[in-house]
């Protein structure tokens, strides 16, 4: 009875010491097993390395035979995995074997002879349903995809239509605009009134705006000046408004137009007077506004473009081109020259200041020289060089 007492799972212990010894061995083994499924692949790797790094220690041949099952587990579902992984593997190659094939005859590139190509009824049935499924789903494609270029084809024209009939309708109200500036005062009805515009805070003498932009002036009161380079397509008036957002999406009869209009930054005064007259407008791709600005980064174009005409509607003047170079818009926190913050110089020293930073952007050297007193005229425009990336143009008064 006493020898029955120390069996453990068939195993026969000749002493109560290697029969304890069993006993704490199985114990750890119930601790160890509680909580794992030796069914799963993980939870037997996991306890394999356990074991693997000396992590539990037993006492019998119960715990030896425990970690030696748990190794043969072990290693049975390594190899049952990498033969999983083959088998997959080779399906996949003839799976990818048997779609190659099916291109191959559906191009007409395969043979089975020196003259005849493989045919759909030669096939087994299975290989005839895979190209028929690749056949259907070939000309599902191919329709969607004539869709989708039909549908871009009448997006796209119906986009450039509208476009170039904005344009077009643009490039009329500009043209009129010019006709109406060369007709000048003459152009205004008999019993129209003087146009009284852009007064100051200050007690200043408004001075008489020029009879020949009475006219267009008329039209819109937001007018502020005219700029023009001869022999290009830069012709335009030049707006301003308490903000420098109005006019880049709005055209001169302040309806919503992408090309916007050529106009002076808000903070500049014309009737008081400033060191730097700031024009900004955009680079359209068509070439209006100031979409041909950034031909000035050739000198050649400089050298046959030197001067810029800039009236404002009350006094003509003529600038000759002194710096162009490329800046960017920057954020509040970059110490960096912001050109579109020079409006008014303080004094004379900051005044060579900003001209030493514009002197040291520009892509060559003009000739052309400044001094304090003298007046700017700066134009602005995108430049898709960077992001927010400025192509800018600077003036000297000559006129």
């Amino acid at each position: 009875m006493t020898e029955l007492q120390w069996t453990i799972e068939g195993k026969r212990f000749r002493s109560q010491e290697d029969y304890e010894a069993a006993l704490r061995d199985k114990e750890l083994i119930d601790s160890i097993t509680g909580n794992l499924n030796l069914d799963n692949p993980k939870d037997v790797e996991q306890l394999y390395i356990e074991l693997k790094k000396g992590n539990y220690e037993f006492e019998s041949i119960v715990g030896r035979q425990f970690d030696d099952n748990i190794y043969e587990l072990y290693k049975r579902l390594q190899q049952e995995k990498e033969q999983k992984a083959e088998k997959e593997r080779l399906q996949k190659e003839k799976r990818k074997q048997e779609i190659e094939r099916v291109k191959s005859v559906l191009k007409g590139g395969r043979k089975t002879t020196k003259t005849g190509r493989i045919r759909l009824e030669d096939m087994d049935k299975d290989m005839q349903q895979e190209v028929l499924r690749i056949m259907k789903k070939r000309e599902r494609k191919r329709k969607l995809l004539v869709c989708v270029c039909l549908l871009l084809c009448l997006v796209s024209f119906g986009y450039l239509g509208a476009y170039y009939q904005v344009s077009a309708k643009s490039a009329r109200e500009f043209e009129e605009l010019v006709a109406l500036k060369e007709a000048g005062a003459s152009a205004l009805p008999a019993n129209s009134k003087e146009v009284k515009i852009h007064y100051t805070d200050d007690d200043v003498e408004i001075p008489d705006v020029l009879p020949k932009y009475q006219g267009v002036l008329n039209k819109n009161q937001r007018l502020i000046g005219w700029v023009e380079i001869a022999d290009t397509i830069i012709d335009y008036p030049v707006m301003q408004t308490v903000n420098n957002e109005y006019y880049l999406n709005h055209n001169f009869n302040q309806e919503e137009d992408n090309n916007g209009c050529i106009f002076m930054d808000y903070q500049c005064d014309v009737i008081k007077g400033c060191d730097n007259i700031i024009l900004y407008g955009h680079h359209m791709k068509s070439g209006k506004m100031f979409g041909t600005l950034n031909k000035y980064s050739n000198q050649s174009y400089c050298e046959e473009h030197p001067v810029i005409k800039f009236d404002t509607i009350y006094e003509e003047g003529e600038y000759q081109v002194m710096y162009v170079f490329r800046s960017k818009v920057y954020s509040e926190e970059d110490v960096n020259f912001k050109y579109y913050q020079f409006i008014n110089a303080v004094s004379e020293k900051e005044f060579n200041s900003y001209l030493n930073e514009m002197a040291a952007l520009s892509l060559y050297d003009t000739g052309v020289t400044a001094e304090y007193g003298d007046k700017l005229l700066t134009l602005s425009t995108c430049d898709y060089q960077e992001n927010k990336g400025r192509f800018v143009v600077v003036a000297k008064k000559i006129k």
